[in-house]
């Protein structure tokens, strides 16, 4: 059986009532997975599906592939010469 540590402080009395009130038996909030309020936003697989890159992702490939083609054309201008 694994211990749990709970977040009460030092248990005077009584345990059952210390851990009951502890944030591991908190209420919370399930969200629907069909129907009204099913709604998410998050995607459901993946990190970075459907997303476009960002700004400086391009200006860096851009970048890359113009140096890349003015070497070569560079390269194709002196060796025609």
């Amino acid at each position: 059986m694994s211990h749990y540590q709970h977040k009460k402080g030092a248990i005077r009395d009584n345990a059952l009532e210390a851990l009951l009130h502890d944030p591991l038996f908190r209420q919370r909030v399930e969200r629907n997975k069909k129907g009204k309020g099913s709604y998410s936003r998050k995607t459901k697989y993946g990190k970075n599906s459907g997303q476009e890159a960002s700004s400086k992702q391009v200006d860096a490939f851009l970048l890359l592939a113009f140096s890349a083609l003015t070497i070569v054309i560079m390269h194709l201008y002196c060796s025609a010469l």
